[in-house]
């Protein structure tokens, strides 16, 4: 089975994403689109089985969903193995002019949990980064639930009681169940996550910078602001967990910008056996001119080509595009040409 090319344009409006920039659309998918650069793109879901914003195959055969239906086994291999009807695999392309929401994601089979919910543990891989671009990750030390609470409730400024972390080009971050996190301003990003097959990923919004919002999603200081989960997600949040220093060594990799013209270079960036430890995602990334053989997973992979091009089974994927992979044959050679590609799969 070859792999399958998706639509390029999965992006949610800007009412949904109101601090979305023009990276997206003017620069990393300009090619594809012939936009004029002006456009604004906080979301495109690359790969998703999802029916808001499901992936669509490129060639006009029907959903991603549909092609996984059509041939279950050879597609999904261990993930059907598992008992699972489609993928648990969603990946999205961020593009940030400014801070998101402050969030938290529950574990699975947390009691917060409602019917036909699912946690959603998920990863960042930094694509860009203006000068001093930051994510959130974690809580600044000593901060305790009721002093956090007592802010929240009066709206008051927490910037103070999150650990804020310098990133560049290259970094990848780990985000657990029960991590408070939000990403800054001027960051692209690549964000696989795991959402459990006919369920809806939960995230709870811990706080939104005190902004105010007009109907059609736009900052107005005479808006509302959006809707908080503050209880819930205090009850979610994982207090014992490590911080600062400790909370990074377990969830942060930094490989660098790669080399586009070097021989072909495979990095893991997590899994149950490379990279940083996860029972969720398994990430890589490829980068490099040449030819490779990809390691057999036997499952079910999103491919992202952020520069260059890539070539497996004489489909060529261009930079801005994500084609899905099936699980089967595992053995697959790929060509690179100044390729850098982000390889996603969900357990």
């Amino acid at each position: 089975m070859t792999p399958r090319l998706l639509q390029v344009d999965n992006f949610t409006p800007i009412s949904r994403t109101p601090w979305g920039g023009t990276r997206i659309a003017g620069d990393l998918k300009h090619a594809l689109l012939r936009s004029d650069g002006e456009r604004v793109v906080g979301e495109s879901w690359e790969f998703s089985v999802e029916p808001d914003f499901p992936s669509r195959l490129l060639d006009g055969a029907g959903t991603l969903a549909s092609w996984i239906e059509s041939a279950r086994s050879e597609i999904l291999g261990r993930e059907g193995e598992d008992g699972r009807s489609s993928t648990a695999l969603l990946v999205k392309l961020l593009d940030t002019a400014d801070e998101l929401s402050v969030q938290i994601h529950p574990a699975d089979g947390d009691a917060t949990l409602g019917e036909g919910e699912s946690g959603k543990p998920e990863c960042w891989y930094v694509l860009a980064a203006e000068a001093q671009a930051a994510v959130y990750l974690g809580l600044a030390e000593g901060v305790s639930r009721e002093a956090l609470g007592d802010a929240l409730r009066a709206e008051r400024d927490i910037t103070s009681m999150l650990a804020s972390v310098p990133v560049a080009v290259g970094d990848f971050l780990l985000i657990e169940a029960g991590t408070v996190h939000a990403i800054g301003r001027g960051l692209t990003l690549v964000e696989p996550q795991r959402v459990l097959p006919g369920r809806r990923g939960l995230t709870y919004r811990y706080w939104d910078w005190n902004r105010r919002y007009d109907a059609a999603g736009r900052a107005d200081p005479t808006g509302q602001p959006r809707a908080l989960h503050v209880e819930e997600a205090l009850a979610v949040t994982r207090w014992d967990a490590p911080r600062g220093a400790k909370l990074l060594e377990r969830s942060r990799l930094r490989v660098g910008s790669p080399d586009l013209h070097d021989a072909p270079t495979w990095v893991p960036l997590c899994g149950r056996e490379e990279g940083l430890p996860s029972d969720h995602l398994q990430v890589a990334r490829l980068h490099g001119t040449g030819a490779i053989d990809l390691p057999g997973w036997d499952c079910l992979r999103a491919v992202t080509v952020i520069d260059g091009t890539l070539t497996i089974d004489g489909v060529l994927v261009a930079r801005g595009q994500t084609a899905a992979l099936p699980a089967r044959p595992s053995s697959r050679r790929a060509s690179l040409a100044a390729a850098h590609v982000i390889i996603s799969a969900a357990y």
